[in-house]
């Protein structure tokens, strides 16, 4: 190749890296029942009656009807993962599903991520359970290169903020009920910031319940409509 041949970078471009940490980066999936005003507080039973909340287990009238088509896609919810648990939703977990894991098959045997600053491997007797303490071990978790396994958050309200606020959310699995409470903890509280999100899965049962997928876009895009 003579040097008229020789091609020479355009100054504008740069190069891009792509390591086996990027390609394999493991991701936060935020799954939460929520209503129609955003309230994600007690939708089982009354297990968070703070801020005196009197409205605990407001999702359940809504599953004695729910379809063949919402059961399969719950069961996708309930596949293998990493849990990463707020204190709280570890407590109630930590008491019901070691002795309950024929109702979700795999929990008792995959690791349980818990954010807290109070609690260690002595406080639990439940197997698999690791205690963090900031988000830059949360980071970590993702960029580690020996697991790929996903990780779920489920409730956790404080937690699922202060991932919101640090922008560790990939994706959101989200069951929105027909209902409005007017107060309680909310999905989207202090923590959140302007972000883009992509629907990639949905459903809509015959009572009225939405399911929807989504992954996490970017940036929030602004513009003129009509212009």
């Amino acid at each position: 190749m003579g040097p008229s041949q020789v091609i020479k970078p355009v100054p504008a471009c740069r190069p891009v890296t792509f390591t086996l940490k990027n390609l394999h980066m493991r991701k936060i999936i935020v799954l939460s029942f929520m209503t129609l005003d955003g309230v994600m507080q007690a939708p089982g039973g009354p297990d968070d009656e703070s801020g005196d909340f009197k409205f605990g287990g407001w999702s359940a009238p809504y599953f004695y009807e729910a379809d063949a088509a919402a059961g399969a896609f719950l069961e996708k919810h309930m596949k293998p993962a990493d849990l990463l648990l707020g204190r709280k939703t570890f407590d109630s977990f930590a008491a019901f599903w070691p002795s309950h894991g024929e109702l979700w098959p795999g929990i008792n045997d995959i690791t349980k991520y818990v954010m807290s600053t109070s609690l260690s491997k002595n406080n639990t007797e439940w197997n698999n359970c690791i205690f963090l303490n900031s988000v830059d071990q949360v980071k970590a978790l993702k960029n580690s290169s020996e697991n790929s396994t996903d990780i779920q958050v489920h409730g956790s309200s404080e937690l699922v903020q202060t991932l919101f606020r640090h922008d560790q959310v990939n994706e959101l699995w989200l069951k929105i009920f027909p209902i409005t409470l007017g107060k309680g903890k909310k999905l989207f509280g202090e923590g959140t910031i302007p972000a883009a999100f992509t629907l990639t899965d949905s459903l809509i049962t015959p009572n009225g319940v939405i399911f929807a997928n989504y992954q996490r876009a970017g940036a929030v895009k602004t513009g003129m409509i009509g212009g």
